[in-house]
């Protein structure tokens, strides 16, 4: 692989501190993890066996040195992460239900990955990129919002892939308000959008009387993915559109479920060799398409099986392995599944 076959994630990585089960007359315990979802992404992708590279600003303390050796040990790229000692490192504090489902209480703002600039981004980082992908927790603020768009807007120029997952958290928002105009900025600015159901329900309260939110999305992005947790997985393209089952587990932490998903698909973008002029070649080989999917849904699949956001992330055998195994299953019938 090339050195111009570089995935960059860029935005927020923060500590996720995961609730205990609470115990009667015990202290509540909390356990740490490394996570924030352009750097679950980035991590994913090179667990998966791809190169990539983690863009942000960490506070220079102990939670801000947990994410550099996380990220390290994880095997993505840290060349280009900034420190700073005029913020600390955002935490976020994270319960499960029965079913996994998450309850956040963050600790942002203030928070170190806010004070990223666009002069802090690197020239040979976005020449050396195929791919750049960025979250909406980077436009929550003014200037990082800037800095985002920035950094789309010149990995563009360079000739990558910009992608963007919304992975939408209203409460990282002044007033727990998304600002849809910023929004729409940036999905506006990516070739590939990825979307859960309920953030695609949430774009379609706000939209206007000019055609659907995927019609508007499709003006600018060439592919759109909407996963539904066990549901089936939605795609479109300017050509066309599909569906696929998702892979069913017993989920025991949904936390990296969507970054999992994003670093499964971006990874096996990057293997075929797919920057922007080469994108809309590979969307119209729709088997090529829909193994792409398939590996990015059993990614997603075997993150929720285990906790944590880094420590839950596969490697490439063991989402081969799962494919295999739910195809195993198919052909068998029903009676497998007894």
């Amino acid at each position: 692989m090339s050195q111009g076959h570089t995935v960059v994630c860029f935005g927020e990585a923060l500590i996720d501190f995961l609730a205990g089960v609470e115990v009667e007359g015990e202290a509540r315990a909390f356990r740490q993890f490394a996570g924030g979802a352009p750097a679950n992404a980035a991590v994913a992708v090179a667990r998966l066996g791809g190169r990539s590279e983690f863009v942000g600003m960490l506070g220079e303390d102990m939670f801000g040195d947990f994410l550099l050796d996380s990220l390290r040990a994880g095997g993505a790229g840290v060349r280009y992460v900034r420190r700073t000692q005029q913020a600390k490192t955002a935490l976020a504090f994270v319960s499960l239900d029965a079913d996994g489902e998450r309850s956040f209480s963050f600790y942002r703002p203030p928070a170190a990955d806010l004070l990223f600039r666009s002069s802090d981004f690197d020239p040979v980082c976005l020449s050396e990129c195929s791919i750049f992908h960025a979250c909406s927790n980077s436009l929550t603020d003014p200037d990082i919002a800037a800095a985002t768009l920035s950094g789309m807007a010149l990995a563009r120029d360079a000739g990558a892939l910009v992608s963007l997952d919304l992975n939408l958290r209203p409460a990282l928002w002044p007033r727990a308000t998304p600002a849809l105009p910023l929004l729409w900025q940036a999905l506006e600015a990516a070739d590939l959008v990825k979307l859960a159901r309920e953030e695609l329900e949430y774009l379609e309260q706000g939209r206007d009387n000019d055609g659907s939110v995927v019609d508007r999305l499709l003006r600018a992005s060439r592919l759109v993915v909407v996963t539904d947790g066990a549901g089936p997985i939605r795609w479109w393209t300017r050509d066309g559109s599909g569906e696929l089952p998702s892979i069913a587990v017993r989920a025991v932490d949904t936390t990296a479920a969507g970054d999992a998903f994003i670093g499964g698909l971006l990874s096996r973008l990057q293997h075929a060799g797919v920057d922007a002029r080469r994108f809309d070649g590979f969307l119209a080989d729709r088997a090529a398409l829909a193994r792409c999917l398939r590996y990015a849904s059993a990614c997603g699949a075997l993150a929720v099986t285990r906790h944590g956001a880094f420590a839950a992330l596969p490697t490439h055998a063991e989402a081969c392995a799962l494919i295999d195994a739910a195809q195993l299953s198919a052909s068998a019938g029903p009676e497998a599944l007894a």
